[in-house]
């Protein structure tokens, strides 16, 4: 049995579909009920990762865990969480961690997602940990100003990250949890080709058949705008991937086509099939 946390998540929920549909067994594990519709062979269960003792029942019989660290793991313990893991029976842990933690080694942003690395490593499991680029999915933020007006605002507008596709990072994690050759290795996660804020409004502009108006922020505007969201370290931090990447966070990775033996999706891919939530 394969245990999921973050289950009702933009990767949470394609692991779980995708690890369903091949026969597994799967205990999905989030803080709030799915919407979504739960396959036969899915059990749902409530538990909070900030409250290790919640996720004892829930992983009993577990074999594998995909381990997600909400929030970015600010006030989680990663030891008592993978204590309790392992005390459950758990062999095996795949973390979802950032491209940022091995790219902005001094951010504080990404200090816990670190330690929960760290953790993993000295936990005694076979690990695998991943660390993804930006999300295609960062983009519902926009949805609210494309469905009333067909605009995006955002900084930074021509800058290009290759951002990647949620379902591709849950397709590797299936592979990870499954197959235990991927053990005490970490993978870099990234879409095909850097993909601009410019051309992501473009390509969701085409996927809805409609123009989508791109008006470039200042610095200073989206600083203002995230505060409403986002803790101020964590806003710098992001702010400075987004407009001053270094060379690594441009790169291309090969470790999605690697796994699974296709190329990752595009946006514009990404866009297509969900283009619905900016309708």
């Amino acid at each position: 049995m394969i245990a999921v946390t973050g289950a009702t998540g933009n990767v949470g929920r394609h692991l779980v579909q995708n690890l369903a549909s091949t026969g597994e067994r799967v205990t999905a594990l989030s803080r709030r009920a799915p919407t979504d519709h739960v396959p036969g062979n899915v059990e749902f269960r409530q538990a909070d990762p900030g409250r290790p003792e919640s996720l004892k029942r829930p992983l009993d019989g577990a074999e594998a865990l995909y381990l997600l660290v909400p929030g970015g793991g600010d006030g989680l313990d990663p030891y008592a969480i993978l204590d309790t893991a392992q005390a459950a029976g758990v062999r095996r842990v795949v973390l979802q961690s950032s491209q940022a933690t091995a790219t902005r080694p001094d951010s504080l942003a990404h200090a816990q997602l670190r330690a929960f690395e760290d953790a993993v490593r000295q936990s005694g499991l076979q690990w695998t940990v991943l660390r993804p680029s930006g999300f295609a999915s960062n983009t519902y933020m926009w949805a609210p100003s494309i469905r009333s007006d067909r605009t995006v605002t955002a900084p930074f507008g021509d800058v290009g990250l290759p951002v990647v596709d949620p379902a591709d990072i849950a397709a590797v994690a299936a592979v990870a949890l499954r197959d235990g050759s991927h053990a005490d290795r970490t993978y870099e996660l990234t879409g095909p080709a850097p993909v601009s804020p410019r051309e992501q409004a473009r390509a969701i502009g085409d996927a809805l058949g409609a123009p989508v108006r791109f008006v470039e922020q200042s610095r200073a505007e989206a600083r203002e705008l995230l505060l409403r969201f986002m803790p101020e370290p964590v806003i710098e931090g992001t702010l400075r991937i987004l407009g001053e990447p270094t060379p690594e966070e441009r790169r291309v990775s090969p470790d999605v086509e690697r796994l699974l033996g296709r190329a990752p999706h595009t946006f514009t891919e990404w866009a297509a099939a969900n283009a619905t939530a900016f309708s």
